[in-house]
């Protein structure tokens, strides 16, 4: 277990650390009269500034949305961080060394800050050295063509600091040894990788993306295959497992989206760095993607610590998929997740199964918009989609149909929506011939009764479950 930082080193960062200068990074401020600065606020959407910060007392406060508090609340409201990450994050604007309770772990927790310390400096220096050959090398000539024909031009590629790795066997590392690193460093970075002789640059020949965790800093790479004699055939090559990057933890574009995240309550998930490109630059800047993994809980985590839902389940989280069978299967996982996160969650599938980057490829920035505009709740999708496997014009496809569906709407555990779907299902379906009278409370039941729950609506004849 990580240490605790020690009070008095608190005390010092609310100390050192002016609130009008960090805030002043985000906010416009001017004065107000009586020791008080104003701007808009950053945590709604406002035309006239309630935003008040008041540098004597160390505080700040807005008379719109009531948000408050000291610069260390501030930090950890405008870049969704932990206390102890924004405690560390202000120690490297004022330079304190931070100090930590011993613990069984001994210096375990300092020895740790380090090691994290120089692997995202390593991450930055090559993040920096691989956007530098993108922007100037005559071998990188095919990356700025791969990104060109996707409609990205160079103030794309620098706004999302995406690089091109030499290939060249260790180009990479001997930059990175010449600014101080050692072997050991890079391979634990994931940078190096250690051959049967000698030490290789894992990134070779291929387009990068730098992945910012939610702190911004860059703590890895996804890479993409440009060259067909490329002697790894996977498209993607992502950073491994690392002591600062576990890919079930962070979501590409997360630096980027966080922000409008929180404002707005909204997240776009989408499939690839290109796409999380072209949806930003589109105007939906909520966007982000899973780096070379699946969406799972640890990422569900992330979104509602952005969209300030940890109590309370609000927002819309909304996917985009490739086609159907992808968005298929995405969707029936999520019935084993969280339900009160899937409720709240929508998805969004182009007519012509387009992702976001082929989009705006065809129809422009209006087109990703409208794609993510025409989102519909995941309970509906999921459940349509699997109907439509069947041939519903005729009895046999839809007592199929209804023997598929009824078990899947008996695992949402909110009744009231369970009984909305039960309805609406009763619907998609339509009666057999002959049974409409009471075929819409007839499916209701069967659905309650698959969840276990008697049906005393049904049994004592009071009519029909509402919608």
């Amino acid at each position: 277990m990580a240490g605790r930082i020690r009070d008095e080193d608190i005390a010092a960062i609310r100390e050192r650390a002016r609130i009008d200068v960090i805030v002043g990074e985000y906010v416009a401020l001017r004065n107000a009269g009586g020791g008080s600065l104003k701007g808009l606020c950053p945590f709604h959407d406002e035309k006239s500034p309630s935003f008040h910060v008041t540098p004597a007392r160390g505080f700040f406060h807005c008379f719109g949305c009531s948000e408050g508090g000291d610069v260390i609340s501030f930090v950890q409201k405008i870049d969704q961080l932990s206390f102890t990450e924004a405690i560390e994050r202000l120690a490297d604007k004022v330079g304190l060394q931070l100090r930590y309770e011993e613990t069984g772990s001994g210096t375990a927790p300092r020895q740790n800050r380090e090691q994290r310390t120089r692997l995202v400096e390593a991450h930055r220096v090559a993040a920096e050295y691989y956007a530098e050959q993108l922007a100037g090398s005559s071998e990188a000539m095919v990356g700025r063509q791969f990104l060109d024909e996707r409609g990205f031009d160079q103030a794309a590629a620098e706004r999302f600091g995406v690089g091109y790795a030499p290939q060249g066997g260790d180009v990479l590392r001997k930059h990175l040894r010449q600014k101080g690193f050692s072997d050991h460093e890079l391979i634990t970075a994931g940078l190096v990788a250690q051959g049967r002789n000698a030490p290789y640059d894992r990134f070779r020949g291929r387009l990068v993306w730098p992945i910012h965790d939610l702190m911004g800093d860059v703590v890895g790479f996804g890479a993409r295959r440009l060259y067909d004699d490329d002697r790894i055939e996977a498209k993607y090559l992502n950073t491994p497992e690392t002591p600062i990057y576990k890919k079930s933890h962070v979501l590409y574009g997360v630096d980027l989206a966080k922000k409008d995240i929180a404002r707005t309550s909204q997240a776009v998930v989408v499939e690839g760095y290109t796409d999380v490109m072209a949806c930003h630059l589109a105007g939906v800047t909520t966007a982000v993607a899973t780096c070379g993994t699946a969406f799972g809980e640890d990422h569900a985590r992330i979104l509602r610590r952005l969209l300030r839902d940890q109590d309370e389940y609000r927002g819309q989280v909304i996917f985009t998929f490739d086609g159907d069978a992808a968005g298929q299967k995405a969707a029936l996982r999520a019935f084993e997740g969280d339900q009160r996160f899937v409720g709240q969650t929508y998805v969004a599938i182009d007519p012509d199964g387009l992702d976001p980057c082929e989009r705006r490829q065809t129809s422009g920035d209006l087109g990703v918009r409208e794609l993510v505009a025409r989102h519909r709740p995941l309970f509906e999708f999921a459940i349509r989609t699997m109907i439509e496997e069947y041939d519903l014009d005729n009895a046999e496809g839809r007592a199929r149909a209804l023997d598929k569906a009824i078990p899947l709407i008996a695992r949402i555990r909110d009744r009231a929506v369970r009984d909305q779907y039960a309805v609406r299902l009763s619907g998609w379906i339509g009666p057999p011939l002959g049974h409409s009278e009471n075929w819409e409370r007839d499916v209701v039941a069967r659905v309650r009764a698959a969840a276990g729950v008697p049906d005393r609506r049904a049994a004592g004849g009071r009519g029909r479950a509402a919608a």
